[in-house]
């Protein structure tokens, strides 16, 4: 084994890594809470999408969580690929909707990635 090919017992485990660990234990602690309320309480749960209740809590917490954790992948992926004003997908899903913001950056990602081959 060469020098260049030994690596830290760690390696890989970045900050990064550990931030979207925790968001997918938010994401399924914070969902899950809400489920299990619609199911004690029997509720229809796709019919209370369209009221409120449990159903709604737990999809709003799915796509803030979801939302974040884009936020923070447009952010990352933007600098590492030297695409400027990454920010400006971040504002732009608050101000629209994030549907709208995230796959007009993978879009823009994928031609910046196609362009640097």
């Amino acid at each position: 084994m060469s020098t260049s090919d030994a690596r830290p017992a760690a390696a890989g485990w970045t900050t990064l890594v550990f931030v979207y660990l925790a968001l997918a234990i938010v994401g399924l602690i914070g969902t899950w809470t809400w489920n299990i309320q619609a199911i004690i309480a029997a509720d229809n749960f796709i019919a209370d999408w369209t009221m409120s209740g449990p159903a709604v809590s737990s999809l709003t917490t799915d796509l803030l969580v979801a939302a974040i954790a884009g936020s923070i992948l447009i952010i990352v992926e933007a600098r590492r690929l030297g695409m400027r004003f990454g920010w400006a997908y971040v504002l732009l899903g608050l101000v629209t909707a994030f549907a709208f913001a995230f796959p007009l950056f993978l879009a823009l990602r994928e031609r910046r990635l196609v362009l640097t081959r």
